[in-house]
């Protein structure tokens, strides 16, 4: 099995806040993160596609193929963007980095596969909200505990 991934960025404001909970439990929770006037990341994703080489090409799938739907698909909608009331795949979405991660993985699976003409499967999208603070889904994996 051979991994290509793709690493992109873009800038994002935005608010954790439950509005099923008490203003005190968001405050409590989310701390800093629960500023009313949103907060701001530089946010970095890597997504990675998993397959064989297709043996035309010698590619697991074309790279500008990927560039395309990640622009198309999660950069334009979310870049500069406030992430809890601009982007429509994330309405009623807390956008937590755990939370992002698995919707931009389904935002992105169907396009990603299609363009594969191998097969390949969209096996991770790793948010990195900080240098520090990073989420990835990767659903296909097993946990074995």
């Amino acid at each position: 099995m051979v991994y290509v991934t793709r690493k992109v960025h873009f800038n994002a404001a935005h608010r954790l806040h439950n509005p099923k909970k008490s203003d005190e439990w968001n405050a409590e929770t989310y701390g800093d993160c629960n500023h009313i006037n949103w907060h701001g990341h530089n946010y970095v994703m890597e997504v990675t596609v998993a397959g064989m080489p297709d043996p035309d090409t010698g590619y697991v799938i074309d790279l500008g193929d990927l560039k395309r739907i990640l622009n198309d698909k999660i950069i334009n909608k979310c870049d500069h963007r406030n992430l809890n009331i601009d982007v429509d795949f994330l309405k009623d979405t807390i956008p937590s980095t755990e939370n992002l991660v698995i919707k931009f993985f389904e935002q992105i699976k169907d396009d990603v596969e299609r363009a594969s003409s191998t097969g390949s499967r969209l096996f991770s999208v790793k948010l990195f909200e900080t240098e520090r603070n990073f989420a990835e889904y990767c659903p296909y994996m097993s946990l074995n505990y």
